[in-house]
């Protein structure tokens, strides 16, 4: 297995450690729960430098990412962010991932760890134009400080004001002692907090600063079982559950990211616009559960005639609510707020709802 920056401080920590998009990596420390309710009322801190980053520089860099993405990069100045997905020829989604705009010709973009190879080759495979793209993903490290007192263990680090970085922004600057820190706005918990990007070399130095930082905040590190529940709760997709080469991003609810604008002709643009307009066979939603269950990846969702009407592709105990919540695809018919669904938990049907995420209230 792959190791990050910081495996053998997991280790040292007593992390439960699991292989993960090929990585050695913590699952959970002290429990997914306690972990969960840490970042939602205080601070953690989550190591996800086994994500993937591609850099795309160049005169051809906008043109070649308005092709390859759904979503309109023109917007973008330097210092701002954006989500989006690599659609592919069928219309399915190769990736969902993040564009930094860096300066005017210079963007990164920020891919899953598990379609990092995959990403890659799609990105070398469909760049006609000649846009400059470079592979940094062993050379970047990442960790996410998440919860509302993230700001005031972050902002002891760094001379930057972080007040003054809005959700999807980043500022480049000090952090730490180091130069050259990426800190972003873009946190997938739904908690607040910052992303810190930076050299490998200076991760033991990050990581130490953190948590002397944060220690009268009672700071601790998280693992991928509580950011699973976290981002479940905010309703955010999770690539290899609700999203994959066969969901289209208007099945996904992604429309918001999918933009039909003048001169943005990307893969797929003709599928996904007829979807658009006379509608799909099925939608991704948000259910909670009315009877006591928790909700699986691949049980069924039927209607109260017992009828299979979809499949559960995210489901949870949710921490906050105590009650199971989930994600699944099902037929259109079935998708409007307040519908009564069941989920078949080998054999016994339990009564659900279709609710609009996100599940936690911010």
């Amino acid at each position: 297995m792959k190791t990050t920056p910081f495996t053998k401080k997991h280790i040292a920590l007593g992390a439960k450690m699991h292989e993960f998009a090929g990585y050695n990596m913590p699952i959970e420390y002290s429990g997914i729960i306690d972990e969960h309710m840490t970042v939602c009322q205080s601070v953690g801190v989550f190591d996800v430098s086994h994500m993937g980053e591609f850099w795309v520089k160049g005169p051809k860099a906008l043109d070649f990412l308005q092709k390859v993405t759904t979503n309109n990069v023109a917007v973008l100045s330097p210092g701002k962010a954006q989500y989006t997905c690599f659609p592919n020829e069928q219309g399915g989604i190769v990736d969902d991932l993040l564009i930094y705009c860096y300066e005017s010709e210079k963007y990164l973009l920020v891919v899953n760890a598990a379609n990092i190879t995959k990403d890659w080759n799609w990105c070398i495979a469909h760049n006609i134009e000649g846009a400059e793209l470079e592979n940094s993903s062993e050379h970047i490290a990442q960790l996410a400080v998440q919860g509302p007192k993230a700001i005031h263990v972050l902002q002891k680090l760094t001379s930057i004001d972080l007040s003054t970085i809005p959700y999807y922004s980043f500022k480049v600057g000090d952090f730490a002692g180091e130069k050259q820190v990426i800190i972003s706005n873009t946190g997938y918990t739904g908690a607040g907090g910052f992303e810190l990007y930076f050299y490998p070399e200076a991760a033991e130095k990050i990581w130490d600063a953190l948590f002397e930082s944060g220690r009268e905040y009672g700071i601790k590190p998280i693992g991928l079982g509580a950011r699973d529940t976290l981002r479940l709760e905010m309703g955010f997709c999770l690539y290899g559950n609700d999203l994959d080469d066969s969901t289209s991003p208007i099945e996904a609810g992604l429309g918001w990211i999918t933009k039909f604008i003048e001169g943005k002709n990307f893969i797929s643009r003709t599928l996904l616009e007829q979807q658009k307009a006379e509608g799909v066979i099925r939608k991704l939603i948000g259910f909670k559960l009315i009877d006591r269950g928790i909700p699986r990846h691949g049980y069924k969702l039927m209607n109260i005639d017992g009828e299979c009407i979809g499949t559960v592709t995210s489901g949870t105990m949710s921490p906050t609510l105590k009650v199971g919540i989930g994600m699944g695809y099902i037929y259109p018919q079935y998708a409007e707020l307040g519908t009564e669904i069941y989920l078949d938990i080998r054999g016994r049907k339990l009564k659900a709802q279709v609710v609009k995420p996100p599940f936690r209230k911010l």
